[in-house]
């Protein structure tokens, strides 16, 4: 239940700052050439609160359904202007302002991924070194030749210093179908190089997250023993009297060799009472404990309240923090937005195509259990999400379908062209085409979580 609300929450903070940020956009430029705004909405439907503000006595609100949010700019289009207002209403502003005003909005959704990645670049993210764990034979990888405990350095001479970002490569090499080069160094410090041929893995299997998997690849595992760190008061493993330092040997009689081990047991007993053999003091102590049953990620699991104790300096090795200064973090930033921006539209691209099936669109069910997962592990990683999701909404908005962002823009680029507005029943019809689509869009989106809801 406390996984949900954490999902339902940062789910409508990420999508009330992402989408507040959009529609800021179009009313600051808007304000900026002199547009008199009528109102400014953060969501649709019922209004749950206003508040009226300054001269135009705009109307600030919060909607009660937050999956969007509109800017209302006096128009002739939508009603009677008086003759004293004309010059700072919409359609009456040249055509280059109008543009400006209506591609404000996704511009201001990349900025904001641009600021999120810059806060990461320079506060730091620690990540685990690309050290390469088990091979699957005859494998992609075990074909070019990679080996256990091998280190990738760089793919296409562009440094890796954490998984998170060789993986984030080869999610963009895959998606082109490239033939990488990845620079790897071997237990004895020797540096080789080895090509792999990223066409032979599917976009489906990548949006899976078997990308991996794919090329019979595997993150190296760093076996920590059970024992028993902190613990969290009211949690299963309090209630049993387990405490600090105590050594899990065995449960229900199996020998239990790492955490990882002993986490798996914990999990798939949810409710289950389980007989745990411990080391504590030199001494062996017998305890029961029934695992917590809570629901995470449409599964029920087991969970006791207990993490890992990790002696100072066990994986320093192994992990590395990768931070930047401020002005080169901020080109990072730059580059990363752009390099997203361009893999979404080309994964839309290879959907349309028939390359990737439309099963990888999320709806509002998965992006909140994202959003809740992301949260859970920390704001970092809660500002990571939320850059990703803001270059979706960038991208999407300036795809040239009726009723968003990018079809105004098709029709103001038309009307550069000759000189002339789209007919207004031309506009009309194209509104009744993206009615459709988006309604088709969402509807897939929505089966997708029913979907993965019910596994």
């Amino acid at each position: 239940m406390i996984d949900v609300l954490q999902s339902i929450a940062a789910f409508i903070v990420a999508l009330g700052v992402l989408i507040t940020f959009h529609e800021f956009g179009h009313y600051w430029v808007a304000r900026y050439f002199d547009v008199k705004i009528l109102r400014f909405s953060v969501g649709f439907g019922r209004t749950v609160y206003k508040k009226t503000i300054g001269q135009d006595k705009t109307e600030f609100v919060i909607a009660a359904l937050p999956l969007g949010g509109y800017v209302k700019m006096l128009d002739e289009r939508e009603g009677q202007v008086d003759e004293h207002e004309l010059p700072r209403s919409f359609n009456f502003k040249p055509l280059w302002q109008r543009f400006a005003i209506v591609s404000a909005g996704p511009i201001f959704n990349f900025i904001f991924a641009v600021f999120a990645y810059w806060i990461i670049f320079v506060v730091g993210v620690s990540g685990l070194k690309p050290f390469i764990g088990e091979i699957e034979s005859m494998s992609i990888s075990d074909n070019a030749g990679l080996k256990f405990g091998q280190q990738i350095i760089s793919i296409n001479d562009n440094e890796t210093l954490t998984w998170a970002t060789a993986i984030d490569m080869l999610v963009k090499h895959t998606v082109n179908r490239d033939v990488i080069k990845l620079a790897v160094i071997d237990k004895d410090g020797l540096k080789r190089g080895v090509e792999i041929d990223l066409s032979q893995i599917s976009i489906d299997e990548m949006a899976e997250g078997k990308l991996l998997e794919a090329l019979g690849l595997s993150v190296i595992e760093l076996k920590l023993p059970a024992i028993i760190g902190k613990i969290l008061p009211g949690g299963a493993a309090e209630k049993s009297g387990l405490l600090e330092y105590d050594e899990i040997i065995t449960i229900n009689g199996k020998l239990i060799q790492s955490w990882t081990q002993c986490v798996e047991f914990i999990r798939n007993n949810p409710g289950k009472k389980i007989s745990i053999e411990l080391l504590r003091s030199d001494n062996t102590v017998s305890i029961e404990l029934i695992p917590d049953s809570i629901q995470s990620g449409g599964m029920i699991i087991g969970r006791i309240g207990a993490a890992v104790y990790v002696a100072k300096g066990s994986f320093d090795s192994y992990f590395v923090v990768e931070s930047y200064k401020i002005q080169y973090a901020l080109l990072k930033a730059i580059k990363k937005t752009w390099e997203m921006s361009v893999l979404t539209l080309q994964v839309l691209g290879r959907m349309l195509m028939g390359d990737a099936s439309v099963k990888n669109l999320s709806g509002p069910v998965s992006i909140a259990q994202y959003a809740g997962q992301s949260a859970g592990i920390g704001l970092l990683a809660f500002f990571s999400f939320m850059a990703i999701v803001s270059i979706s909404l960038g991208v999407l908005n300036l795809l040239p379908v009726p009723l968003l962002d990018g079809g105004h823009l098709m029709y103001y680029l038309v009307e550069a062209l000759t000189g002339k507005p789209v007919s207004e029943a031309i506009q009309i019809f194209g509104q009744k085409i993206g009615i459709v689509l988006l309604l088709g869009l969402m509807s897939i989106a929505f089966y997708n979580d029913i979907i993965r809801i019910l596994g």
